[in-house]
């Protein structure tokens, strides 16, 4: 029988092929770009229809985060549009690390990536849907390295200025399904959460803070291997282009209330960090992100508070982090949202794990909470 075909020269497309034998084969991720990061893969097998696929991703313990393979299921689609879970395991001593992923496809195109991606042509679907929305401003913030727009999108009539910006790690795509749920809550006038926003507020949403990472097919840099998540305290034209255009038009409007969307590989559940540790810490202004962690987890079983990370000792706060930078910077309520490339185990869901569907579900109960969160005295 005819060996697989196996292709990853397409946006967001990660993988190098070591050795095909039939339906089997021996693969590895690339490293993101002038980076040692490696975690993020996305590929398609042909030839398949019928055929038990072994695809064995090897040299694992040297990928970015090894953690995050114990309990993991790849995810897999035929259509580009259902994103399922292929029954994996992982073998640590196999190939100095080793996933293996097992999928029988009933058609002879199978598509598996680390989460479900979220294509770039996806993203101009989004903003040029949103953009065309009544009361929506688009404004072009810079451009990337590779010439990519910064796209950000404004709206509401409020004096509450809300930023919400993701994917500043480009493999994590949870982060941008969850700003498609949010942007169709904000833009539909039907939408009651999204309604109340706006006339609270005046919100300022960055879809995609890295495109260059997301079409390369990269885990967590730009085009030149920057971390921008490691650039808020002195970002450059040079390196880091994408958050000195956003925080410069942050020092232009002001925060008062700012999430940044991220996904961990780690930890199976979703979580908030705050900013434990900047130099003008009060407890006054802790509460306000206490407050807002509360009423989210109150509010959906898809969050919870017992997992996430170490809090920052007393001024230890990584000043170059955006939401330190930004709690420091501005006095803001700023807060990271972490999201799982697993499923939750409090809540399973066999087929699909943590999937885009729940991530855009999460970010309406984000923004109810928000709402929530204005309505309180300390909000």
């Amino acid at each position: 029988m005819n060996d697989i075909h196996i292709d990853c020269a397409f946006d967001s497309g990660n993988i190098e092929v070591l050795s095909v034998d039939g339906a089997s084969a021996r693969l590895a991720i690339r490293k993101d770009h002038q980076s040692e990061f490696a975690q993020w893969f996305h590929f398609r097998v042909s030839g398949a229809a019928g055929r038990e696929l072994e695809l064995k991703i090897t040299g694992l313990n040297d990928s970015a985060y090894p953690g995050g393979w114990p309990q993991y299921d790849a995810c897999v689609s035929e259509d580009r549009d259902y994103w399922g879970r292929a029954a994996s395991s992982w073998d640590e001593s196999a190939d100095n690390g080793t996933l293996t992923i097992r999928y029988t496809p009933a058609s002879d195109i199978a598509y598996f990536a680390y989460f479900a991606p979220y294509s770039m042509d996806r993203h101009h679907d989004l903003v040029a849907e949103a953009a065309s929305s009544e009361g929506v401003d688009y404004k072009r913030l810079g451009t990337t390295l590779d010439g990519q727009p910064i796209d950000c999108l404004s709206m509401g009539e409020g004096e509450t200025q809300v930023w919400l910006y993701a994917r500043q790690h480009p493999g994590e795509t949870q982060a941008e399904w969850w700003m498609e749920g949010a942007l169709e809550v904000l833009t539909d006038p039907t939408d009651s959460v999204g309604r109340l926003l706006r006339q609270r507020c005046r919100l300022h949403v960055v879809p995609n803070a890295n495109p260059d990472g997301s079409k390369r097919g990269h885990l967590r840099t730009n085009a030149v291997g920057t971390n921008l998540n490691r650039e808020w305290e002195n970002p450059t034209a040079e390196k880091s282009p994408e958050v000195l255009a956003i925080r410069n038009a942050m020092d232009e409007t002001g925060v008062h209330f700012a999430m940044d969307v991220h996904g961990d590989e780690a930890i199976p559940v979703a979580f908030l960090a705050g900013y434990e540790g900047i130099p003008s810490w009060t407890d006054e202004h802790g509460e306000r992100f206490y407050l807002y962690e509360r009423i989210l987890d109150r509010r959906t079983p898809d969050f919870q508070t017992e997992q996430g990370y170490t809090k920052s000792a007393p001024g230890k706060a990584n000043l170059s982090m955006s939401t330190n930078q930004v709690a420091e910077r501005f006095g803001a309520t700023a807060m990271t949202l972490e999201m799982p490339y697993k499923d939750n185990p409090a809540s399973p869901e066999p087929e699909q794990g943590w999937s885009p569907e729940r991530c855009k579900m999460l970010a309406r109960d984000c923004l109810a909470s928000l709402l929530e969160w204005l309505d309180s005295d300390k909000g």
